[in-house]
């Protein structure tokens, strides 16, 4: 990004915190129609995108100043966008007639949103390109893929003027969720909130085996959980962590699939879940906390056996914690600051209450300087708070544009009927090999494409694709929808396009394509579990048709499944038939995961015939 100095970095300051406060007061008082508003926060996320994101790596004379081609685009960006947030309604009313000029107007716009991608999500871009294409080459396609074609004159009025496509759900997203969710997190960190969590986490767990590797699962998962983005969260963090964790003595490889796999489930960790809950709450037309309470144990499950595999590597290297006496105490650091967690508290409070989240993150906003000033040592300037808009606006900007590119995506799939195309093609699968066969083609389209993109984002994609199939191929709805949440989100340490594990690598200095692997390998539970509740949804509490005490069973025994799933995977000890015992471990986790009262009783057994071998040799050597 480039970094300005003097005037120019004031004048674009001011511009940023004018736009968060615009974004703050129409998201509450909702006196403008969702896609005009839509429109407008797409001409200032295109317009700082040009302004910031330079059109060459390394470059550096662009990244000192925006060269004449950069305020070019600009310029058409306010023209374009402009004239579509104040001529919408207009079209709307004619029924959706065209003339010439909003016909250009419309091209022009794709191919703005096109240019600001490959700035910032270039990945994204072109596989919005290959959707782009299909549209027109479609009907070259034999089978199932194929469809009759599209003229360029419907495509630009689905696309632009309609409201599935570039205005459609990915900038609802961006513009309410997403962007107020950035202000929030931007003014928790001017507050001191950061540092309050991880000092926070140092008491908690700094002194144990392993300490700073199970601080940063902490600190990532509070705070991506808030963040939306895992990329962002590991880019932040990961500073602070990845550092700490070498130092521990700890591979640079392991330090960084650490934290992106921490960070990465911090989108489907509630109670705040990046926001992703409160879209998926809108799908299934059902409350926020119900989705919460679903996602709940999945997520702990996630982040126990990730906890495991570090204790168990711990042990392996011989690391031992921080000790005691250069650790902050747990009683003081909340004495010092429990005032900061007054604001998380409020949004949690009124989502529960039943307030739309654009509310109640609005409010907690306000929250955050008004409980900082509780404290001298926390409490925020009005500077603070300006810079925190501009800050909060500023880290959007990235993630606002790839929720508009999803457009594209979306409006093809409606456009051409690709997501039907699809929908057959699983069926199908599903006809012949079962609803787990339908599970895995529905896991690799999850995960191709959510490569690259934001958790809410990638979600919003593979939804409006694969979550009606597998409702249809006998899975419950809100099983369905968090399987892609889950898939679309570990995309981001999935090779090979494994972003997080990727920025991690490069903070840690490792080999990148190592620090992905092991990523997936850390994060492995995250991957089963969804082929597990799809079926049998007792793991999702709250789903209807679950008896609580199945439920429970189901929780403990999953819990045992991932602990025995991270001891075959890291736990290490010395003699010939180890193998033997992780191979046992590994089946005996399988069987545990899964929600079946049979399959847990086998599980226990395969298990306990591990703990045995290891014991009977143990005992030889004695």
């Amino acid at each position: 990004m480039r970094k300005y100095e003097g005037k120019a970095n004031r004048l674009l300051t001011a511009l940023l915190a004018g736009w968060a406060l615009f974004q703050l007061i129409f998201s509450v008082l909702g006196t403008m129609d969702a896609v005009t508003f839509r429109g407008w926060h797409g001409m200032f996320l295109l317009a700082f995108g040009f302004a910031y994101y330079p059109a060459r790596r390394g470059d550096e004379t662009a990244l000192r100043r925006p060269p004449w081609y950069d305020l070019l685009l600009i310029a058409c960006v306010l023209a374009v966008y402009g004239w579509f947030a104040l001529r919408y309604v207009g079209v709307a009313m004619a029924g959706g007639a065209l003339d010439a000029a909003e016909y250009i107007a419309a091209a022009l716009g794709i191919a703005l949103l096109m240019e600001a991608a490959r700035r910032t999500a270039p990945g994204l871009m072109w596989l919005a390109l290959a959707f782009l294409a299909y549209n027109f080459l479609g009907r070259f396609l034999p089978g199932a893929l194929g469809h009759s074609g599209v003229t360029v004159k419907r495509l630009l009025r689905h696309l632009f003027w309609g409201s599935q496509g570039i205005f459609g759900v990915g900038a609802g997203v961006s513009a309410g969720y997403v962007f107020l969710f950035m202000i929030f997190g931007a003014f928790l960190r001017r507050s001191g909130f950061s540092q309050f969590l991880n000092d926070l986490a140092l008491a908690m767990v700094g002194c144990y085996a392993g300490g700073p590797a199970k601080v940063a699962v902490v600190a990532s998962a509070l705070l991506g959980m808030m963040n939306g983005s895992a990329v962002a969260n590991v880019a932040t963090t990961g500073a602070i962590t990845i550092p700490m964790m070498k130092k521990n003595g700890y591979s640079a490889e392991f330090a960084g699939a650490v934290e992106a796999v921490a960070s990465t489930g911090g989108q489907f960790m509630p109670p705040v879940m990046g926001a992703v809950g409160f879209l998926m709450a809108e799908y299934l037309g059902v409350s926020y906390t119900k989705v919460a309470i679903a996602a709940a144990v999945p997520a702990v499950l996630y982040y126990l056996a990730l906890f495991l595999s570090l204790h168990f590597e711990a042990k392996r290297l011989g690391l031992s914690g921080i000790s005691r006496e250069n650790l902050p105490r747990a009683g003081e650091v909340l004495k010092k600051g429990w005032h900061l967690l007054l604001p998380l508290l409020l949004l949690i409070g009124m989502m529960l209450a039943g307030f739309t989240p654009l509310l109640a993150a609005v409010c907690a906003t306000i929250a955050v300087p008004l409980a900082a000033a509780l404290r001298r040592e926390t409490r925020m300037s009005l500077r603070a708070a300006y810079e925190s808009l501009a800050e909060g606006a500023r880290s959007a900007v990235s993630v606002g544009i790839t929720c508009m590119l999803i457009g594209v995506l979306v409006g093809t799939v409606s456009l051409t009927g690709l997501g039907l195309r699809l929908s057959e093609a699983i069926m199908r699968l599903s006809d012949f090999g079962g609803l787990y066969a339908a599970a895995l083609l529905s896991a690799v389209l999850c995960t191709v494409l959510g490569m690259g993109v934001p958790g809410v984002a990638a979600y919003v994609i593979v939804a409006s694709v694969v979550a009606p199939t597998l409702v249809e191929a006998g899975a419950a709805p809100m099983a369905a929808h968090m399987f892609c949440l889950f898939y679309a989100c570990l995309s981001n340490i999935t090779p090979p396009v494994a972003i997080s594990a990727y920025v991690a690598g490069g903070i840690a200095g490792s080999d990148r394509t190592k620090t992905a692997l092991l990523a997936v390998k850390l994060g492995l539970v995250g991957f089963l579990l969804p082929l597990f509740f799809l079926r049998n949804p007792a793991l999702l509490w709250g789903v209807t048709g679950v008896p609580a005490w199945r439920a429970a069973t189901a929780a403990l025994t999953a819990a045992m499944g991932g602990g025995a799933l991270s001891a075959a995977l890291f736990w290490r000890s010395e003699g010939d038939r180890r193998a033997a015992e992780r191979a046992f471990l590994l089946a005996g986790a399988l069987c545990l995961l899964d929600p079946n009262l049979a399959t847990d009783w086998i599980g226990l057994a395969l298990c306990a015939c591990a703990m045995m071998i290891y014991h009977k040799r143990k005992g030889k050597k004695t």
